[in-house]
């Protein structure tokens, strides 16, 4: 998304451990290594005081019918994009974002049937928008990683893990240099390591911070996943 600043997103799974990645490479950017770069972290639904109460319904209400789903995904997207990721970006902050188009896209596209129709709503409402880079954790799904309190949608999701995790790896294939695919059934340090190796590289590509050191620990694994 060209306007100064930088959008990361964070795609995969449930429980592959996107939280602790986010916070890992938050930390990072605000280094010295990194530039000492100002990072906005955020997220899909609920983003926005606006985007909290679409999560409630969304995520811990009743039966959502499938396209009032989307339609409420899009309608978060709309504003989420229009108040917070795109005011980060003119201003020149680095945009960490746990989940965004791809979710949609996978979810409601392809495990929930609706199709296509899901991606060009969610460009429709987001004006376009697209991340600098996607970054995909990929693991294969593991029912131990997954045996937490869930919510309507991760409950749903958890049934549909295998094939969703395909359509994130089939997203990757259609634009590699916009992806980066990161094998998260490793050690937490060893992801961040690569998730820093992969983000470093895509800020030099775009004209962004160069001369950091992508191998610099910068803050020591946390969070959970």
């Amino acid at each position: 998304m060209a306007s100064g600043g930088f959008w990361i997103v964070f795609e995969g799974g449930d429980g592959v451990g996107k939280s602790t990645q986010i916070d890992l490479l938050s930390g990072w950017l605000h280094t010295a290594d990194a530039g000492a770069r100002t990072v906005v972290t955020t997220r899909e639904p609920g983003g926005t005081p606006l985007g909290v109460e679409l999560r409630q319904a969304i995520m811990h209400g009743d039966h959502v019918e499938p396209h009032a789903e989307a339609l409420l995904y899009a309608a978060d997207r709309a504003h989420h994009i229009a108040t917070v990721v795109r005011p980060a970006l003119e201003r020149g902050d680095v945009v960490v974002q746990d989940r965004y188009l791809d979710s949609s896209i996978v979810y409601q596209g392809v495990a929930r049937g609706l199709g296509e129709m899901v991606e060009r709503i969610s460009l429709w409402a987001a004006e376009g928008a697209l991340p600098d880079l996607t970054v995909i954790l990929d693991m294969e799904p593991h029912a131990d990683r997954m045996a937490r309190d869930l919510d309507r949608v991760e409950r749903e999701t958890v049934a549909h893990a295998t094939l969703m995790r395909q359509g994130f790896l089939d997203r990757a294939a259609l634009a590699p240099q916009r992806y980066a695919v990161v094998d998260a059934a490793r050690p937490i340090a060893d992801v961040a390591a690569d998730v820093r190796s992969s983000v470093a590289a895509a800020l030099q590509r775009v004209g962004g911070v160069t001369g950091f050191d992508a191998n610099s620990p910068g803050v020591e694994p946390w969070g959970t996943p």
